[in-house]
C-alpha cells in the first residue's frame, strides 16, 4: 500500500536580511533533503533540539510554507502542483492543526471556538454544531460546551483546540509543541488523548515534542538534528 505522506529531499532554505548594507542575504538552510513515508493511521513523534526545522517541517508538510527544494506526495499526487485554492482547501478539509499556543477565540464558547473550521467551510451551522460537540465529547469535554477560555484550565483549553483541529475529520494532524505551555501531568494526558484519538479515528498525526518520554512513548519515533533526519 502507498504510503499517506511520501517526502523526498525536502529543503527549505530562508534569505535573511544582511547584517551590513552592500552585503548578499545570508541563505539559512532549515531543511536539507529530508527523506520520509509515513502510513495512514501512523502516530509519528518528531523531537530535534531548538532550531532543527521541525516546525518548519509541519508547515510545509501542511502547505503552510512551499519548500525550496524537494516533493511532497499527498496520496500519490504532488501537494505543491497544486494552485493556491486547491491548497487553502488542502488546508482546510484534509489537514487539522494544533499548536503550542491554543489560539482560541477569548469571547465564544468552547463549542463555537470547535466550530470554526466547519463554519469557514460554509458547513450548514447545526451540522457543524454536532460535529464540534462530538469532539468536545471524545476529548472529554462534553460537560463544558458554553464555557468561553477564560473559565477553563490550560489543560482543558488545549483540548478545544484538540477538538476544534478534529472537528472536520481531517486525514492528518499535525501538532507542533501541543504540551508546551502544560505542566508534566497535563501534558502526559493530552498525550495519552491523541495516541486515544489515533486508534479511535484512524488519523494519521505527527506530534512536535521537546519531552523525550513523552516522545518515547509514541509508536514511531523521528528526530530532526541540523536540518536532517536522523532516526
Amino acid at each position: 500500500m502507498a504510503p499517506l505522506l511520501s517526502i523526498r529531499g525536502l529543503s527549505k532554505t530562508y534569505l535573511m536580511a544582511p547584517e551590513a548594507r552592500g552585503r548578499e542575504p545570508r541563505r539559512v538552510e532549515v531543511l536539507r533533503g529530508v527523506d520520509l513515508d509515513i502510513a495512514a493511521g501512523e502516530l509519528v513523534a518528531l523531537t530535534g533540539p531548538s532550531g532543527s526545522g521541525k516546525s518548519t517541517f509541519l508547515n510545509v508538510v501542511g502547505a503552510l510554507d512551499t519548500p525550496t527544494d524537494g516533493t511532497v506526495l499527498f496520496e500519490g499526487e504532488e501537494l505543491f502542483a497544486r494552485d493556491e485554492a486547491s491548497l487553502a482547501e488542502f488546508r482546510n478539509g484534509t489537514v487539522g492543526f494544533i499548536f503550542q499556543s491554543h489560539h482560541l477565540l477569548p469571547e465564544f464558547t468552547a463549542l463555537e471556538n470547535a466550530m470554526m473550521p466547519a463554519l469557514i467551510r460554509r458547513v450548514p451551522r447545526a451540522e457543524a454544531r454536532r460535529a464540534a460537540a462530538e469532539m468536545l465529547e471524545l476529548v472529554g469535554l462534553a460537560g463544558r460546551l458554553d464555557h468561553r477560555p477564560g473559565e477553563l484550565s490550560g489543560g482543558e483549553q488545549q483540548r478545544v483546540a484538540l477538538a476544534r483541529a478534529l472537528c472536520l475529520r481531517p486525514r492528518l494532524l499535525l501538532a507542533d509543541e501541543p504540551t508546551g505551555n502544560l505542566d508534566p501531568a497535563t501534558a502526559e494526558g493530552i498525550h495519552a488523548l491523541l495516541a486515544d484519538l489515533n486508534a479511535r479515528l484512524a488519523i494519521t498525526a505527527v506530534v512536535v515534542t521537546h519531552n523525550e518520554r513523552l516522545a518515547a512513548a509514541l509508536p514511531r519515533r523521528l528526530r530532526l538534528q541540523g536540518g536532517r533526519l536522523t532516526g
